[in-house]
């Protein structure tokens, strides 16, 4: 009730304030100079309150004023234009997986939250754990990863190159204006099976560079590194093993934090010698080309570390492979690049979008991940009861991100969108020629035209023609009562107006022609 009255005291502020209740409701007959006082309430004038009593004594199922509620923190609702720039991103994506081979696959929303615990790192307290009901233990799905390398175990496929697109959900900060969210969808690219060293990593990073490009997003550059040159970097310069990962951990955060508060997490929160932490920095401030590889190659200390060369050796194999497939100067080996995630076992790489210098001798900024991935050997083994592994590579695309900065560009450009797809409306300047209508849209329907009418049996004409400019329909189809005697339906153009009869018959070939034109 207390609700209902503000809403009243908005929309009508002519009334002037609203109390709950009157001194003396009788005292208020409608006089605008009368009104109802609580000095801890404020007042209500009379005329109000005859309104205000008539929508309180209304019965349940009758229409009255109530709140709006918001959807949850995190998450959001897409409009039919955002949803057709969102379908035209998807489609270019899947588009491009299904051009290099890849098949379909999709996975539960949830998994057995045994199946997910440990395979994030720090990250792990991310994942949402559904609600205990005496059965099993659930969790939301956290990537489209640790699924697919399940269903790899669970049905003991040895090679396979597939994409899957689908929700997943994370426990973090919402960013919304960085296009993060708490619910959102992964499009992933993934090839499983026994290969020739870096064959199938190559292929990954092509395909992001087709993607980003075809986006037109914009410069963007791919940073590689490897997890075993991490390893090797952690060990020659003195970080103990079992503290691998949490400083990798701390490294993956370089992008987000400087230095200095990277450094700090290092040594006052995971107890790692200062000296160390410098060593470590020594190296991760390190980005370039395949020449930074010979000369990694060449460290007096990392030149010593078994795990680093192995990695090395990939990479300059790797990079042999990118200028082949003409992407080599897309790509900057940068030894800062850690992937959080501790399922990564061999190269990894993250792209970026890159902002336009204000001034050329400028660097250009590195404004957002939008796609990433890596090698993950040892994962499908964790759920093989034998502990079988399937050797896998792969991406995954961050439709939100990138679907934040085409939304930007549209807005900035002012490009209108249509929600649509109709192809022909079917109108009418006759009032009572609904059925007429109906038969002739069946006609359309059947022929594969995309087509709609209005839902009414009197529509005035005038409207009818206005919905179509309005919405983008490129044809309208009339009929009245003087088509119908003369054997013709009249074929009209939205854009310049123009109308020519076209007999019955053969109406459905017209609009295929115009089309197939336009």
């Amino acid at each position: 009730m207390v609700l209902r009255l503000r809403l009243y005291s908005a929309l009508y502020p002519s009334w002037g304030p609203i109390c709950l209740f009157p001194r003396s409701f009788a005292s208020c007959s409608g006089n605008p100079a009368s009104c109802c006082t609580m000095p801890q309430l404020g007042l209500l004038h009379g005329r109000a309150w005859a309104v205000l009593f008539g929508q309180l004594r209304r019965p349940p199922g009758a229409v009255c004023i109530r709140a709006v509620h918001s959807h949850s923190q995190g998450t959001r609702d897409l409009s039919p234009e955002q949803m057709v720039v969102r379908e035209k991103i998807l489609d270019m994506v899947v588009s491009c997986f299904k051009r290099h081979g890849a098949k379909g696959l999709d996975t539960p929303a949830f998994e057995l939250k045994e199946m997910l615990t440990e395979k994030y790192g720090e990250d792990s307290g991310l994942v949402y754990d559904l609600k205990d009901q005496g059965g099993e233990l659930l969790s939301l799905r956290y990537d489209l990863t640790v699924p697919f390398a399940r269903y790899l175990a669970m049905n003991k496929v040895k090679k396979m190159k597939r994409y899957h697109v689908g929700k997943v959900w994370r426990r973090e900060s919402p960013t919304i204006a960085q296009g993060r969210y708490r619910e959102f969808c992964q499009c992933d690219f993934d090839i499983a099976g026994q290969f020739d060293p870096m064959i199938p990593d190559a292929e990954c990073l092509k395909i992001m560079c087709e993607i980003l490009s075809g986006l037109q997003l914009g410069d963007f550059l791919i940073k590689v590194n490897d997890r075993r040159i991490l390893d090797g970097i952690f060990a020659v310069c003195g970080v103990p093993e079992s503290k691998f990962h949490a400083i990798c951990s701390s490294v993956d955060k370089l992008d987000k934090m400087s230095w200095k508060d990277v450094r700090h997490e290092m040594v006052a929160k995971k107890g790692l010698a200062a000296e160390v932490a410098d060593r470590i920095w020594d190296y991760v401030q390190c980005h370039g080309g395949v020449s930074l590889v010979q000369q990694m190659f060449q460290d007096p200390r990392l030149s010593q570390n078994k795990q680093a060369l192995e990695g090395l050796g990939d990479l300059k194999l790797l990079f042999e492979y990118l200028t082949l497939f003409g992407i080599a100067e897309k790509i900057s080996f940068d030894l800062s690049l850690a992937r959080g995630l501790d399922y990564y076992t061999g190269v990894i790489y993250e792209a970026v979008l890159l902002q336009t210098p204000a001034h050329a001798e400028e660097e250009p900024r590195n404004v957002g991940s939008v796609a990433a991935g890596g090698r993950y050997d040892g994962l499908v083994g964790m759920f093989d009861p034998k502990g079988h592994n399937v050797p896998c590579v792969g991406l995954s695309i961050g439709v939100e991100r990138i679907f934040s900065i085409v939304e930007q560009r549209m807005k900035t450009f002012g490009e209108k969108i249509r929600t649509t797809e109709t192809q022909v409306f079917v109108a009418t300047p006759q009032k009572n020629f609904l059925q007429e209508r109906l038969k002739l849209i069946a006609e359309l329907w059947d022929a594969g035209i995309k087509a709609e009418l209005m839902y009414k049996n009197n529509p005035k004409l005038l409207t009818q023609l206005h919905y179509c400019e309005n919405t983008g329909i490129p044809l309208v189809v009339i009929i009245g009562e003087q088509e119908l005697k003369e054997g013709v339906i009249k074929l009209r153009s939205v854009a310049n107006r123009e109308e020519v009869a076209i007999t019955r018959e053969n109406l459905v070939a017209e609009i295929q022609k115009r089309l197939s034109e336009s």
